[in-house]
Formats: structure tokens, C-alpha cells, sequence
């Protein structure tokens, strides 16, 4: 294992950050502001919107496929070898995504941006982790996290602005000068960590990808299917695959992801609390703007402004978490900020379809802070407890969970509201009340979810408190 011999510890602790930062915000810009877009690109290239979802699937399959992979490729080859590789990959998809010419062209791009977003953040936070101290990486970590939280909400008003104002080309083009100030930062700052253990287990590998590329197709599909029972049929072949994995897992002398990771009860509850409450929170920036233009009547950029505050707030949120992590301890923390999220999505069922939009700008900007703690929380307390050898199949199963649990939230809150919708109706007050069922539905959920944080002992997690 080795570091960036000429830079001094406390410089690279200064940028490694930042650079993470980067990789973060253009990967979660990047698959938010496609949305607001796709009309726009299905007219360009003379498709049906409809068939632009492929666009989307494509790169969302791409991640759940490589991510698994990523942590062995930065242990062989070394973390800003393989940083700098995902960035360029990452820049040369969104170029070409911006010079498509039909939908065929689009897809390929995707999937190439699709290869490096599987593994610049995984292995950007790879390194921070083998940098930082433990009771450094929640600061560390709560400054790399924000963008995570920006995304979404600035993807589809950028998208908006950008699409009424210019070309959608720019929506891919946007990520050239992030990107290559990412590479630049990356070639002079990221440490190059690599590990003596290189028994790639590609069996293990192979049944995991297999179970995330299946789990992932039935998600895209799952909130646009009209039958869900052919979908729900793909579901139990992911989890037969998951399972299929675990009989593999036990009998191989080193599994790409080793079955005693789930022996450390931080590392489990961190990936069971992503994803129990994450069913609620990721679901938010997909049903908020889709409200406000479908039960208000309102245009996408308004919608996109409405949401912005919370941006603000998960900025402003950032600077309590250590203090409140110090004070009250993980246990306490996520389970009460889980329950205040879940309180704060079912008072958005409150305002009638009469009320003004702009009754839910300071929920949203509450909302925002409150997100904050609760990323950096359950990122850091999941990996607060694994040993040296764990890091790197540790940090990219957590990438993977998270990569699952957004999905399975935005797909379980479209179900949601296409349920109540097929009960209540489609006129005005119908739409609207069935947008206010979800959002209780949700919102329970998510308050129940914080529960799951009780497995936590009262002092776990003391280890990664700032000195």
C-alpha cells in the first residue's frame, strides 16, 4: 500500500475531499437532470419519449453491473490510476452523449459514462477512507457527501433552464470542465493505495453483477409497468441470484464481498438502515416536482425552484452533524433524524389542492438539513468498524446498496401513487389526493424504518467522533 510520497498527509487530506466531491456531484447531477430532458432529446433524434427511457436504463444497468468490481480493480492497479481512468471514461461518455445522433449512439455513450461513474465513486471514497484517520472521516465525509444531496435537486432545474435556453447537447457537455478539473486534481492529489491480496473471485463476481443487473432491470421497469407480475417474477430471480451467491459465498476461501462483512453490526445496520429509510427519501425529489406540475399545473423550472432550498439547507446541515454525532451518539441520532424525515414527507400530505406551492418551500428546505445528517450518518457509521483487509469490499457493497436502495425508493414511490391514482381517479382533486396518500405512506414508512437503528449499541460509532 502506498501514498502520495511527495505531498505532504495534511495537503492531500485538504483535496481529497474535494475531489471526491466532484466525481459525486457529476454523477448524481448527471443522472437527475436527464429527466427533465428526455422530451427534448426524443424530438432531436425523432424517437418516442417513451423509448428514451432506454437512455436511462442503460447507464443505471452499467453502474449495478461494474460497481461490484471496482474495489478489486483499485486494490490491483491502485486507487488514482483507477480514479483517473473512471473520469476519463466518465468525460468521454458525456461527450459523446452530446454528439449522439440517434438513440442507438445515445445508449452506447451511456453506457461508456456508465463504466466510470461504476467506479469513481466507489474508489474516490476507497481512498478517503485509507486516508483519513476514523475519527477524521465524518468530516472528511459530511464535506464529499453535500453534492449527493445538491444533485438531485439542482439535475432537473438545471436540466429545465438548460433545455429552454440552449440545446439538451448541454446537458452532457456540462461535465467537461468538472470532469477534467476532477483529473487534473486526481493526477496530482489522490493517493494510489493497492493491496497484496489479488485473488479475484470471478464466480462470486459473475452471480453478483448477474443479481444486481436483474434487481436493477426490475426496478426501472417496475414504476412503468401496467403488470407488475411479470416484474415481480424477475424480482424472485434477483433474489434467488443473491442467494445463489451467499451458498457460493461460503464455501470460497476470499468472495469478492466476504460473508463476515454482515458479522460486524454496524457494517449491518448501516446497509439495512440505507436501505429501510431510503424507501422514503429518494422518492421525495422524483414525487415533489411531478406534483407540482401534474396537481398544480405548473412548469418544470418552477418546480425545479421550489425544490432548490433544499440544496441550501443540506449545505447549512453539514456543519451540525459532527456536534450532534459528538453529543448524542449514532444510535440516537439516526434513529431520531430518521422519524423527524419520515414526519416532515407525511406533512406534505397536509396543503389542499387550493393551498400555494410555496407552502412547501421551507418543508423542503427542513428537509434538506435533515437529509444531511442522515447521509453522513449511515455512510460513515457502515464503515465504522471494518478492519484494513475489509475496506475495499466493504466500501464497494455499500456502493452498490445505495446504488439499489435509490432505486427501489423512486420505483416504490411511483407504485404508490399509481395506486391510489387507479382508486381515486385522475381529475384535479383526484390526482392531488392520491399524491397525498403517498406521501403518508411514505412518510410512516419512514418513521417506522428508524427502528432499525435500534440495533446499534449506545457507543457505537465513538471511534469515528472528531476529536
Amino acid at each position: 500500500m502506498s501514498n502520495n510520497d511527495e505531498l505532504p498527509l495534511e495537503t492531500t487530506k485538504k483535496i481529497l475531499p474535494l475531489i471526491l466531491a466532484t466525481a459525486i456531484f457529476m454523477q448524481m447531477l448527471d443522472s437527475t437532470i436527464l429527466n427533465t430532458s428526455l422530451p427534448s432529446i426524443a424530438k432531436d433524434l425523432g424517437e418516442s419519449p417513451l423509448n428514451m427511457q432506454n437512455a436511462i436504463i442503460s447507464y443505471v444497468l452499467t453502474l449495478a453491473v461494474f460497481m461490484p468490481v471496482s474495489g478489486f480493480l483499485a486494490d490491483k492497479f491502485g486507487t488514482r490510476k483507477v480514479f483517473v481512468v473512471s473520469l476519463i471514461l466518465f468525460v468521454l461518455g458525456s461527450v459523446l452523449c452530446g454528439l449522439s445522433q440517434n438513440l442507438t449512439h445515445l445508449v452506447i455513450a451511456r453506457v461508456i459514462q456508465g463504466l466510470g461513474g461504476s467506479m469513481m465513486t466507489p474508489v474516490g471514497r476507497l481512498a478517503l477512507i485509507k486516508t483519513f484517520d476514523k475519527n477524521e472521516i465524518v468530516q472528511a465525509m459530511n464535506f464529499a457527501i453535500i453534492p449527493a444531496l445538491i444533485g438531485p435537486v439542482l439535475g432537473p432545474l438545471v436540466g429545465g433552464y438548460m433545455v429552454d435556453y440552449l440545446t439538451w447537447h448541454w446537458i452532457f457537455f456540462i461535465n467537461i470542465p468538472m470532469g477534467l478539473a476532477g483529473i487534473i486534481l486526481g493526477l496530482k492529489y489522490m493517493p494510489d493505495y493497492k493491496s497484496k491480496i489479488l485473488d479475484f473471485d470471478l464466480k462470486g463476481f459473475l452471480i453478483f453483477a448477474s443479481a444486481s443487473l436483474v434487481l436493477s432491470v426490475a426496478l426501472e421497469f417496475l414504476g412503468n409497468a401496467k403488470n407488475i407480475t411479470p416484474v415481480l417474477g424477475v424480482f424472485v430471480l434477483g433474489f434467488l441470484l443473491l442467494y445463489y451467491y451467499y451458498v457460493h459465498a461460503k464455501k470460497d476461501n476470499n468472495p469478492i464481498f466476504p460473508l463476515n462483512l454482515f458479522q460486524i453490526r454496524t457494517f449491518r445496520v448501516g446497509i439495512l438502515g440505507n436501505l429501510a429509510t431510503r424507501l422514503g427519501i429518494s422518492s421525495v425529489p422524483l414525487l415533489i416536482p411531478l406534483m407540482i406540475q401534474i396537481a398544480y399545473g405548473q412548469s418544470a423550472v418552477i418546480s425545479g425552484w421550489i425544490v432548490a432550498p433544499m440544496a441550501l439547507t443540506a449545505m447549512f446541515g453539514k456543519s451540525f452533524v459532527i456536534k450532534i454525532l459528538n453529543k448524542i451518539g449514532y444510535r440516537k441520532t439516526l434513529m431520531l433524524n430518521t422519524m423527524i424525515i419520515g414526519f416532515i414527507i407525511i406533512s406534505f400530505a397536509i396543503p389542499g389542492v387550493r393551498t400555494s406551492i410555496y407552502w412547501f418551500v421551507p418543508l423542503l428546505a427542513i428537509l434538506g438539513f435533515f437529509n444531511s445528517i442522515q447521509f453522513t450518518s449511515m455512510n460513515t457509521i457502515a464503515i465504522a468498524d471494518l478492519r484494513q483487509e475489509m475496506t475495499s469490499s466493504g466500501n464497494s457493497l455499500l456502493a452498490v446498496n445505495q446504488q439499489l436502495a435509490i432505486g427501489f425508493g423512486t420505483a416504490f414511490g411511483l407504485i404508490v401513487l399509481k395506486i391510489f391514482e387507479g382508486k381515486l381517479g385522475f381529475g384535479e382533486q383526484g390526482t392531488h389526493d392520491a399524491f397525498r396518500y403517498t406521501f403518508l405512506t411514505i412518510g410512516l414508512l419512514t418513521v417506522i424504518s428508524g427502528f432499525v437503528f435500534r440495533r446499534l449499541h449506545i457507543r457505537d460509532g465513538d471511534n469515528m467522533k472528531a476529536e
